[in-house]
């Protein structure tokens, strides 16, 4: 929730700066009053909701957005990509921060903390309904990802930062409407993660059905908590990194695998046990030096800040010349 606000006060401000009147200086380019706004007016309220259900059209809104801004990204790799001269080694199989990268790519498919909320959301909560939903969800996820990826790393090469809309003048009107449309896609998408912490926060402390007043007071706090860091740090990359190490890497590679070992008889290293033992050994490798990665080779933000390449750019909806 920290990197969706870091995210949302990047975007929207270089949105707001193509309105008419609107400079670096005006309170809409500042990232902090974005964030407080989009929270009191947006993910806050949303957040509020206790049923997950009412939030699938928000979803289904999600989903078209990010088709959308896939649509932008593809039409600029092949319109702008080609006025970008590659960064050294850029096609290089792998590099020393990749670790960093696994973790990076592990949240990016994280679920395992919504299971239980949208399987208890499903019409008809069949273990084949399950499996249909997850499998066409994840499915569709990682072409989408795979995709993103591709486009944008082909389009910037090594300069690509961890939000891709940073790459992007800020005169480019195509990449501003795609900015519009990636702003409100994790606006919307903030509340998901909101209701999964609630919950948790829910069967640890309380381990009862909460009064109107406590669900008021909890998400009040999350958010609070979630959007004091935000506006405090600004780099999404190191944000996505120690997600990624810290929360998702346990999450995907260690805690199942662990629950499963514990569930099963016979020894770590036979038959049906080996697989888990294993994504457990490669989970704490992830974890542990995709943290001390992070914490030698921070990844490089360029903070707000117009990329190289855009210095030139002088003429609306156009990009320069490299």
């Amino acid at each position: 929730m920290i990197s969706y606000n870091i995210t949302t006060g990047d975007t929207m401000t270089k949105v707001f700066q193509r309105i008419p009147g609107v400079g670096p200086g005006h309170i809409l380019a500042e990232r902090h009053f974005v964030i407080l706004l989009s929270t009191l007016a947006f993910t806050l309220p949303l957040s509020l909701y206790r049923n997950i259900e009412k939030l699938g059209k928000v979803s289904l809104l999600s989903m078209v957005l990010t088709l959308t801004i896939l649509i932008i990204v593809i039409i600029r790799a092949a319109t702008f990509g080609p006025q970008i001269l590659p960064s050294e080694n850029a096609w290089a199989f792998a590099k020393w921060n990749a670790i960093q990268a696994v973790g990076v790519m592990s949240f990016a498919f994280i679920c395992h903390h919504n299971s239980f909320l949208i399987y208890g959301s499903l019409e008809q909560p069949t273990l084949a309904n399950w499996s249909r939903v997850t499998h066409i969800s994840v499915g569709s996820a990682l072409m989408i990802s795979a995709a993103f990826a591709v486009a944008g790393y082909t389009t910037f090469t090594g300069y690509t930062q961890g939000d891709i809309f940073e790459n992007y003048c800020r005169n480019d009107n195509l990449a501003t409407f795609g900015r519009f449309c990636f702003g409100l896609s994790i606006i919307t998408t903030f509340p998901l993660e909101c209701f999964v912490t609630r919950e948790v926060v829910c069967n640890v402390i309380c381990r009862r059905d909460l009064s109107k007043a406590e669900h008021v007071v909890i998400t009040l706090l999350i958010v609070a908590v979630c959007t004091s860091i935000s506006l405090a740090y600004d780099c999404l990359g190191v944000v996505l990194e120690l997600n990624g190490v810290l929360s998702a890497t346990p999450l995907i590679f260690i805690i199942p695998s662990a629950c499963f070992l514990k569930l099963s008889s016979g020894r770590w290293f036979q038959g049906e046990n080996l697989m888990p033992s294993i994504l457990i050994i490669i989970g704490s490798f992830v974890m542990i030096t995709g943290l001390i990665m992070t914490g030698l080779y921070p990844q490089d933000c360029s903070h707000g800040v117009e990329m190289f390449y855009c210095t030139d750019a002088n003429v609306s909806g156009t990009v320069p010349p490299v």
